[in-house]
């Protein structure tokens, strides 16, 4: 249950704290005076869309709190790692920043706009005046039904045998070459894969040759840095390198290097520097003897390397790519020349996988058929109530065009209903008017609603088009509703506002050059007031308070 709003800075509200109650709530208030701003902060704290549009002009960002009491222990709180308190309270936060970026929060822990649109679905459900135009398209008529009939796992199952079957068909229809193609095709794979394998490509042969190549190309400087490095150290026939000298000079000290320390300290020196040096000179002399350079090797890496560069720019960008890329012509041509085998194989997996899929199809056919009329009683029992008892409705389901499948199933649903005693069924887009469509809608809702563990349902002005009797009907349904959900109602009609358990008024005002609007909680002669502007405009009268007041008295009986 929603239990406490707070919005700060969005369109025209600068801060309000709105308390809900369980059962029955209502909103009014003139025509633009916020009452679709409470609908869209709601909607906000439950991950619907967002933009900076909504933060009020001036401030740098806008934010919506909801505190939400006696929550179930939904799958969700396990999935996201995140739990109400002991007592089942959740603390929601939105943040929207004026560069766009909204911060979202669960119990203070961060969220996405997506986990917390799942968590919204869950908590409440709102009801839009574009509800009713979802009932004219038939698009959606099948997943009302399917959602009515509690559907979703069956359908889920169906639709992952189709996706099976469709996965084969995908198969097939790469391997259905006509016979020009097929020559096509084999040409041009034997080509590119004789063209690769002449190459004989080794995984890191290109970095090898580059690197070969760079030396080659710095032969000269090299061997004189080398020779000239070899000769310091180990000199020539006529004289001795710096390797031999310090020898000689560790030799000539060591042998009078117990008549002083100084003496022996120097000696030592100079026998680890004696070692050091014949160490570098050994390794002078290795990297000298591995300059092997033969006669017309640059040429050979150079000749390599501008064929893998021709290679490269038509098979890949390093010869790794290249290889994956022969692996991948070879496999192709496999399955081109056992094409007739792969496909007679796939024609018999085809065959099962649709079978199945039809089966399921059928199941979901006869689960749709009962759950169709079971909704056509439900609904006409709603519609009595709502002072609709002349009306017919009916679901039709009728078998898809061509093949007959597809990802929702066998089955194409349309809503039909008559509404006058004489007149057959049609098609309810063609002939519902506007105040038909919102108790149908909210007839349809109800219903669905009962299905639902969601604890609060918001009707966003659904009373389009009502007036008089049926506007009383509604009110009095909303209030049946009110009884086992919380409701909260965004209205224009007095007689639903009768009927709540608590009114709040929306009210714009100015001060100081800027527009602000007020969410209030009315006492009875507030309510009493908000019914009279609601029944009488600006012109009240005693009698249309009197009125309001028997309206209000004759609410709190019926609840």
């Amino acid at each position: 249950m929603l239990s406490l709003l707070h919005i700060e800075q969005i369109a025209v509200i600068e801060s309000a704290d709105i308390r809900f109650e369980p059962g029955f709530n209502v909103l009014t208030g003139e025509t633009g005076a916020g009452k679709s701003i409470v609908i869209d902060a709601i909607g906000a704290i439950t991950g619907g869309r967002t933009s900076r549009d909504l933060i009020r002009t001036g401030a740098r960002r806008a934010r919506v709190e909801a505190q939400f009491l006696h929550v179930a222990p939904l799958p969700w709180f396990e999935e996201n790692g995140i739990a109400p308190d002991e007592e089942g309270t959740v603390l929601i936060q939105r943040e929207i920043l004026s560069d766009g970026r909204n911060t979202c929060r669960v119990n203070g822990r961060l969220v996405n706009v997506s986990q917390l649109r799942d968590l919204g679905r869950q908590l409440i459900n709102i009801h839009g005046q574009h509800d009713g135009q979802q009932l004219l398209d038939e698009s959606y008529h099948l997943g009302y039904l399917d959602s009515f009939g509690e559907l979703d796992g069956q359908r889920e199952d169906y639709a992952q045998s189709y996706a099976a079957l469709q996965k084969v068909r995908r198969q097939m229809n790469s391997l259905r070459l006509d016979d020009a193609e097929k020559a096509r095709r084999i040409d041009s794979l034997t080509f590119q894969i004789g063209e690769l394998e002449r190459a004989h490509l080794e995984e890191g042969e290109e970095e090898s040759l580059t690197e070969r190549r760079t030396l080659l190309r710095n032969a000269e400087r090299l061997i004189q840095a080398v020779e000239g490095a070899h000769f310091a150290l180990s000199g020539d026939d006529e004289r001795e390198g710096a390797a031999a000298l310090i020898a000689t000079a560790e030799r000539n000290l060591a042998g009078v290097s117990g008549m002083s320390v100084d003496i022996s300290t120097a000696a030592d020196k100079l026998s680890e520097l004696s070692a050091l040096a014949e160490d570098a000179a050994e390794l002078v002399r290795d990297l000298r003897a591995s300059f092997d350079f033969e006669p017309g090797e640059l040429d050979q890496i150079e000749s390599r390397l501008d064929v893998l560069y021709r290679l490269k720019k038509k098979y890949g960008d390093t010869v790794g790519e290249m290889l994956a890329y022969l692996e991948r012509c070879r496999r192709e041509l496999d399955e081109i020349a056992f094409s007739s085998d792969a496909l007679a194989k796939l024609e018999k997996e085809e065959a099962k996988c649709l079978a199945v899929a039809r089966e399921k199809a059928d199941a979901l056919t006869a689960a749709r058929k009962k759950a169709g009329t079971e909704l056509e009683a439900r609904i006409q029992e709603e519609l009595r109530q709502l002072d609709m008892p002349r009306v017919r409705f009916q679901t039709d389901l009728h078998p898809k065009a061509g093949e007959g499948l597809d990802e929702t199933g066998a089955d194409e649903v349309q809503f039909l209903m008559s509404a006058n005693v004489g007149e057959d069924l049609k098609p309810i887009q063609r002939i519902a008017s506007g105040g038909e469509l919102s108790r149908i809608m909210l007839a349809l809702k109800n219903v669905l609603a009962e299905n639902e563990a969601i604890a609060t349902l918001i009707f966003d002005e659904v009373d389009t088009g009502v007036s008089g009797r049926a506007a009383q009907k509604v009110a009095l349904k909303m209030a049946a509703v009110a009884k086992n959900k919380q409701v909260l109602c965004v209205t224009h009609l007095p007689q639903i506002a009768a009927m709540a358990g608590v009114h709040f008024s929306v009210e714009k005002g100015e001060r100081n050059g800027r527009t602000y609007t007020r969410v209030e909680r009315l006492d009875r002669e507030g309510r009493i007031q908000a019914l009279a502007r609601l029944t009488g405009g600006e012109h009240i009268t005693p009698a249309i308070l009197a009125g309001a007041e028997e309206l209000l008295r004759g609410g709190a009986e019926r609840q």
